[in-house]
C-alpha cells in the first residue's frame, strides 16, 4: 500500500483551493488535483508492506507526541512551485501560518521513518499544498505570469490532528483514506 503522512485540509476550503486552481484558466499541460482531498503532505512514506502498518502507526504516533505540537491555526495562501519558475512540475499553495508547527512534526516523522529503514527526503521541507501537476511545458508562461502576479489567500483551520494516509492511483487520479489520526 501507498502510505503518506499529512495534514488533511477541511472540506469547507475546497471551494477556496478550487477558485485558486481556476486562476490559472485552461493552461495547457496542467493536470489539477481534486480539492476535496487538498492536504499538506509531512512524510511520502511510499509503497509498504502492510506487515509494516503496526510499526509504521506506532512511530507516527511517537513523533507526534515527540513533537509536542498542541492544535494550532494554519493559513493557506500564495502560490509556488516546484522545482522552479523556469522548470515546473508541481504547482503548489503555500502555508502562511503554522509553518513552524508543520516543520516540526515533519522532523520528527522523518526521524522516526528513517529509523525504521525509510529513505530521508532529499530536498528541504516546504509545507503546501500540491494545486497541480505539469505534464509538459505547453502551459509554462501562464503558470510563471499567475504565481508572479496572483496572492490568494485559501483560509485558516485549526489543525488537531496528523494522518496516516493511504494513496490509490487510480485513472481519474489518486484516491486517498485516512487509515490512523493521530491527535496532537
Amino acid at each position: 500500500m501507498r502510505l503518506f503522512v499529512a495534514i488533511d485540509l477541511p472540506t469547507d476550503l475546497a471551494s477556496a483551493v478550487a477558485a485558486a486552481q481556476e486562476q490559472f484558466g485552461g493552461a495547457p499541460g496542467l493536470r489539477r488535483t481534486d480539492p476535496e482531498g487538498a492536504h499538506v503532505t509531512l512524510k511520502f512514506l511510499g509503497e509498504t508492506d502492510e506487515s509494516r502498518l503496526e510499526g509504521i502507526e506506532s512511530a507516527v504516533e511517537e513523533a507526534v507526541d515527540d513533537a509536542a505540537v498542541g492544535p494550532f491555526e494554519a493559513t493557506i495562501g500564495g502560490f509556488g512551485v516546484f522545482p522552479s519558475l523556469d522548470y515546473i512540475s508541481v504547482v503548489w499553495t503555500g502555508v502562511r501560518q503554522g509553518t513552524a508547527e508543520m516543520t516540526r512534526l515533519h522532523e520528527q516523522i522523518e526521524r522516526r521513518a528513517t529509523d525504521l529503514g525509510i529513505d530521508p527526503e532529499d530536498h528541504a521541507f516546504t509545507p503546501h499544498v500540491t494545486l497541480a501537476r505539469m505534464d509538459d511545458a505547453r502551459g509554462k508562461e501562464t503558470v510563471q505570469r499567475v504565481v508572479r502576479e496572483a496572492d490568494p489567500t485559501i483560509g485558516s483551520f485549526r489543525v488537531e490532528d496528523v494522518r496516516l494516509k493511504r494513496s490509490e492511483l487510480t485513472p481519474d487520479g489518486p484516491e486517498y483514506s485516512t487509515v490512523t489520526a493521530f491527535p496532537l
